[in-house]
């Protein structure tokens, strides 16, 4: 967990991804199909790229638990 620039772009793409969720669960409102269209190969990336940094920061949870051993 030592590259700051990877870790950070990871948590915003997830937290862009976290509120588009909130949006479509609130309001049925699919911010990324808005704009960028329904399943368009940029909308595709980007659902992609959000899931992907979700299984990279699924490791946090193991930097967490070595922080607390300490």
């Amino acid at each position: 967990m030592n590259n700051k620039f990877l870790d950070c772009t990871a948590l915003t793409l997830v937290i862009i991804g976290a509120i588009n969720w909130g949006l479509i669960g609130f309001f049925r409102f699919d911010l990324v199909a808005f704009l960028f269209g329904t399943m368009s190969m940029l909308s595709r990336i980007i659902y992609g790229l959000v899931g992907i940094c979700g299984l990279y920061l699924i490791s946090f949870y193991g930097y967490l638990s070595c922080n607390n051993k300490e």
